[in-house]
């Protein structure tokens, strides 16, 4: 939100430097994000000056340049070569004296300099208005008034303003903030509890005057069919109108804060909605057929043309202004109609002020993706209270304005009128809760100032009642909350003694694994990456996770509607952005969660996943040696590492051949998948535009969690005694897998066996079909003693039968 600092001085007189105003604003919850300089021209005109040509001949060179002598006011004339064809003795213009620098209408910035042109010297330039920023008039220099003092600032001739903007980052309960008034109510209350400066809030006086014969005439009719979408509907009838462009002071005011000018009805209305922080919308009253608007819903599907001529296909649950014919005017609180809009023919308007459900407006503006300024207000609460003040104000400057007269009564909407929020305190408990002692004499000034009214007040309690502007203050602890963001958190002093207890959790510290697995993937090279948790339905190719994807009701734009039932498809994302800047070798990691919507249509689940991701090479190239492609066995070995880290080192292996994976190996623990992990079907990487391989492992994080164990790296003494390796080469069927075997060794020789390697692979025709030859490695070591021929005969002669009796081998003798 941006605020314009002459714009709020109007509502209270103070005397702060920006610097000293952003801190204050700061302390009191309405943080300044930046301070900037505005100039309602670029560069404030700074060294352009009024000039007069008093002499002008012909250039002895060029046939279309004239030699000026221009008197600036400083008692020496100045010699500009000029190349305008209006340029003649007496014509008072801008001049750009030396050093001066201009920001013209279309292009950069230049700064005049002395210069020599065609042989002659030129000191300054004397100006159009496009070169100046004040037009886009190019056919020659600027003609002013001849009586205009020679020697003026062009900043002072023209009435450049200069203001200083305020970006507040306002957070979505400070709806009461949401306008300049807000703001100087919140800087009035600081002030007077603070720094003991107490200065009025200068509100306007919002007074509508009546028509000249004293009767209003028949106003536009209002029926308002939903009262929960729209609980109050005010409007006002002005005619005799004229739509022309805005005098020069509400063009600044909406240009500082960063609000164009359309013409003077429009900006009116975005000058009360920045003021009060109450949307406006004027009709053109001609326009309304049946001279009613009836406040309702319209079929589904009906089709509106919006302001910005698209027509837009509404839902049922859009609330609209219609006509009495029922054709749509505008959509509440979001967009106005093309058909129903003011424009330059006129000259009877219907002006809206109104409060529409936050809620329905929310929900209407992201399912047409309009994020305009009314539909953010609404969005934050507006105040049920103000419609009509800002209605008056608004109709109070149209009348001085844009002419025309007031010809209708007020039209005021509004069956259940809310008063406020009752709450009640006790300043004891305030004091207690603060850990502050605020004097009761503070504690009401501060209420006083934030227009929170004392009901009642009964020894410590107090009954108050919170304004309708403040829609989230309605507990003791809002109130608090409100007295010491105005008080100042920074006036709390700090206690001696800090008190606090040591609690001991044999849980699971997530935090901490996280932070083990991030540091164990980064000492491997890894780059973490954190991607939007709102992914594209599209994307999902598993049929299983199709059916658990959760849709939302109303998304930002097309493409995002869901929320990621895998970790995979954002991930690629992030390839293909790095690949499409020559950033192709990567190796990334990420935990995050994926949603699930469950399998009988009722419920939702949330499951936490690590995942890397693998693509490129290893390294560079380079003159020694070249890098390597990434495969599966470098994915497969930092999934391993992982595992062992948490302590996870008994698993089923399987491999599996499925969407997303070319081909994949999965992990299971009791018939539960911990990981899966291979590379990624070429076909789903087309849809990204990825044209290198992609290698993905998703890992169960939750299940990992309750499977980890507390691994304590320990030091161990290199072995005493040497160990010893024996190998076998078996013919086993072509489905058995390498850890199958692995896991019978182990579970065969738990004590002495160490290590069990696959170093050969053969088929061939020179094996019976169906058949494989795998010769293995079993390494034995006993850290109490040297291993004898004997004790290893005897070990290995049980494990050969346990191969061919469980597996089927054939040990090749």
């Amino acid at each position: 939100m941006k605020i314009s600092y002459n714009w709020l001085k109007s509502y209270l007189d103070f005397n702060l430097v920006p610097k000293d105003l952003a801190e204050i604003l700061t302390n009191t919850g309405l943080e300044v994000e930046s301070v900037d300089a505005y100039e309602s021209v670029t560069g404030g005109l700074e060294d352009v000056v009024i000039g007069e040509i008093v002499a002008c001949e012909k250039h002895p060179d060029a046939d279309k340049l004239n030699v000026t002598k221009v008197d600036v006011g400083t008692g020496e004339l100045l010699q500009i070569v000029c190349g305008a064809p209006n340029a003649r003795i007496g014509l008072k213009s801008p001049v750009a004296l030396v050093g001066a620098t201009l920001y013209p209408s279309s292009g950069e910035k230049f700064q005049i300099k002395k210069a020599k042109i065609r042989g002659v010297e030129s000191f300054g330039m004397i100006c159009a208005d496009d070169e100046l920023g004040l037009g886009e008039s190019h056919s020659g220099i600027m003609e002013l008034d001849v009586n205009t003092k020679v020697g003026t600032p062009a900043s002072e001739y023209f009435k450049v303003e200069k203001d200083t903007v305020l970006e507040i980052g306002l957070t979505p309960n400070r709806s009461d903030a949401f306008s300049h008034i807000g703001v100087a109510r919140d800087l009035s209350a600081a002030l007077s509890a603070v720094y003991k400066i107490d200065l009025p809030l200068k509100k306007p006086v919002a007074a509508v005057s009546p028509s000249p014969s004293g009767k209003a005439g028949v106003g536009t009719a209002v029926s308002v069919e939903d009262l929960t979408a729209c609980p109050r509907y005010s409007g006002i009838n002005i005619s005799g109108i004229k739509i022309a462009d805005s005098p020069d002071w509400l063009k600044n005011r909406l240009k500082a804060i960063g609000v164009r000018s359309i013409n003077n009805v429009v900006d009116i209305t975005n000058f009360v909605l920045h003021e009060y922080g109450q949307p406006l919308h004027a009709f053109d009253a001609d326009k309304i057929k049946g001279n009613k608007v009836i406040i309702k819903k319209l079929p589904e599907g009906t089709l509106f043309k919006a302001l910005d001529g698209t027509d837009r296909k509404l839902s049922a649950e859009d609330l609209m202004i219609c006509d009495a014919e029922g054709n749509g005017l505008c959509i509440a609180g979001v967009f106005g109609g093309l058909d129903s809009g003011v424009s330059e023919a006129t000259t009877n308007i219907f002006l809206e002020s109104a409060h529409f459900d936050a809620i329905s407006v929310r929900k209407t503006a992201a399912r047409h993706n309009l994020r305009t300024d009314a539909a953010m207000h609404f969005e934050k609460i507006c105040d049920i209270n103000i419609t009509v003040e800002a209605l008056k104000r608004a109709a109070s400057l149209i009348v001085e304005i844009c002419g025309g007269q007031v010809s209708s009564d007020i039209t005021d909407v509004y069956p259940a009128p809310v008063k406020g929020y009752p709450v009640t305190i006790t300043l004891s408990r305030i004091n207690k809760l603060s850990g502050a002692d605020i004097p009761t004499a503070t504690i009401k000034n501060i209420l006083n100032k934030l227009e929170i009214a004392i009901e009642k007040e009964d020894g410590d309690t107090l009954s108050l009642l919170v304004p309708t502007f403040k829609a989230d203050v309605k507990r003791e602890a809002d109130i608090l909350e409100e007295i010491l963001r105005i008080y100042g958190y920074n006036s709390i002093p700090m206690p001696k003694a800090l008190h606090s207890s040591l609690s001991f959790s044999p849980k699971v510290d997530h935090t901490k694994l996280e932070n083990i697995a991030a540091n164990l993937l980064i000492g491997s090279g890894f780059s973490e990456i954190s991607t939007n948790s709102i992914s594209q339905s599209k994307f999902e190719q598993d049929e299983a996770l199709k059916q658990q994807q959760i849709l939302l009701l109303n998304s930002q734009t097309a493409e995002l509607d869901s929320l990621r039932t895998s970790m995979l498809y954002s991930g690629l994302e992030v390839i293909a952005h790095n690949q499409n800047r020559k950033q192709t070798d990567l190796r990334l990691y990420e935990i995050g969660k994926t949603y699930h919507k469950s399998t009988d249509g009722y419920g939702y689940g949330q499951h936490q996943h690590l995942a890397l991701f693998l693509t490129g090479q290893d390294a560079d190239d380079n003159w020694l040696t070249k890098g390597k492609k990434y495969d599966f066995y470098h994915l497969k070995s930092y999934v391993d590492n992982l595992l062992h880290r948490f302590g996870v080192h008994q698993y089923d292996s399987t491999v599996v051949e499925a969407s997303p994976f070319i081909f994949a190996s999965k992990l299971t623990i009791e018939d539960k998948t911990i990981a899966i992990f291979g590379q990624i079907d070429k076909a789903i990487l087309k849809n990204f535009d990825i044209k290198q391989d992609v290698f993905f492992a998703d890992i169960d994080w939750d299940l990992l969690m309750v499977h980890s164990h507390h691994t304590h790296i320990q030091f161990k003494h290199l072995p005493k005694f040497p160990a010893v390796r024996r190998d076998l080469a078996m013919l086993v069927d072509t489905a058995l897998t390498f850890e199958q075997i692995e896991k019978l060794a182990h579970n065969e020789s738990r004590k002495l066996l160490r290590e069990v390697s696959l170093f050969d692979v053969y088929k061939g025709d020179k094996i019976e079909q169906g058949k494989k030859s795998y010769a293995v490695s079993f390494t034995f070591l006993d850290p109490e003693k040297t291993l004898t021929d004997a004790d290893i005969d005897k070990t290995m002669s049980k494990l050969m039968k346990k191969l061919e009796s469980e597996l089927g081998a054939v040990i090749r003798k």
